[in-house]
């Protein structure tokens, strides 16, 4: 598919409507380590709440980007991991995931810099 540039912008501004939230980039770069359980998940992502996880864990499971196995236990045990279009998409995650570990101590020191040579 060959599109236009107006196109892609509106292709990357989709995207990132849909992966853009506070949530899902935590949890697609979580279940790029494999199949885990929602307490793993929980476990794994400091601060989200198990309202917010499932919200998350839904709209990318809506998307493509994860499925879900409800296995008939008592409790019923529940497993998530990347379908193929997910795990496509993980290695860009991953990739932003490095780049940030790389960068990250230079971008606060430059918003630091920033703030402070701005500051009133």
């Amino acid at each position: 598919m060959s599109v236009g540039h107006t196109g892609v912008c509106d292709e990357v501004r989709e995207l990132l409507e849909r992966l853009g939230d506070r949530w899902s980039i935590y949890v697609l770069y979580e279940l790029s380590g494999g199949v885990r359980r929602f307490s793993q998940l929980q476990r794994a992502i400091p601060g989200v709440s198990q309202r917010m996880l499932t919200l998350t864990l839904r709209r990318l499971a809506e998307q493509g980007l994860i499925s879900r196995t409800v296995y008939a236990t008592v409790p019923p045990q529940v497993e998530y991991e990347m379908t193929d279009l997910g795990r496509s998409l993980g290695t860009a995650v991953l990739g932003l995931v490095t780049w940030l570990e790389q960068n990250g101590e230079i971008l606060e020191r430059v918003r630091e810099q920033f703030a402070q040579a701005h500051a009133s």
